[in-house]
């Protein structure tokens, strides 16, 4: 049965990204601090269609093992907007949900990815990722409105998080406003690593 997942970094301070995004400021320029233990490992650029790397291990595993489990994503228009001029062809080799209030057309790529405009509303979206997930886990992709759109509606059962040891100071906070009733949390993993702390939280409604 299908999961509805993020798989996310912050830092020690609750940060998702950075301020001032945009196409040319993608996660407000925080992404090289927060995502430092990806860009060590060859999995990552692996799944970014490009050659890179240091290592494969455990870090590599937990990359693998997050795409292999994902049918479908669903994201932001501005997450879309800062990756559309930068992504490879085919990325994310599945169906890509992009909450908009643009009209437009399916983008179809290459290759098994096409993005897909939504809208009306993140239960809509839901539904169609689900329907393309075909039994795999729908990851709510970003950025933080979107997955905090999904969490207050009560709809995440779990998630990953990467703590990089690192203060921001300012910025966009993952969990901002997130009712503190509206779920029991379990922590289902801990795992220890050089450049973060990978924490895995599985969600069940109040």
């Amino acid at each position: 049965m299908s999961k509805i997942i993020f798989d996310s970094a912050i830092s020690l301070d609750g940060y998702f990204a950075g301020e001032n995004r945009s196409p040319q400021n993608p996660m407000g320029g925080v992404s090289g601090k927060l995502h430092q233990w990806m860009f060590v490992q060859k999995a990552f650029w692996k799944h970014i269609k490009m050659e890179g790397g240091k290592a494969y291990g455990p870090d590599s595993k937990l990359i693998d093992d997050v795409f292999a489990r994902t049918g479908s994503y669903i994201m932001g228009k501005r997450m879309f907007e800062e990756g559309e001029v930068a992504w490879a062809e085919d990325l994310f080799e599945a169906d890509v949900y992009v909450l908009t209030h643009e009209k437009r057309e399916p983008w179809v790529q290459k290759g098994s990815t096409t993005f897909y405009f939504v809208n009306d509303g993140i239960e809509s979206a839901l539904e169609q990722a689900k329907w393309s997930a075909k039994g795999k886990d729908i990851r709510i992709q970003g950025g933080a409105d979107t997955i905090q759109q999904y969490l207050r509606a009560g709809l995440i059962d779990e998630f990953f998080i990467h703590i990089a040891p690192v203060f921001l100071g300012s910025g966009i906070r993952l969990f901002e406003g997130i009712d503190k009733n509206l779920y029991n949390i379990e922590i289902m993993e801990v795992i220890p690593s050089a450049l973060t702390t990978h924490v895995r939280y599985g969600l069940t409604k109040k």
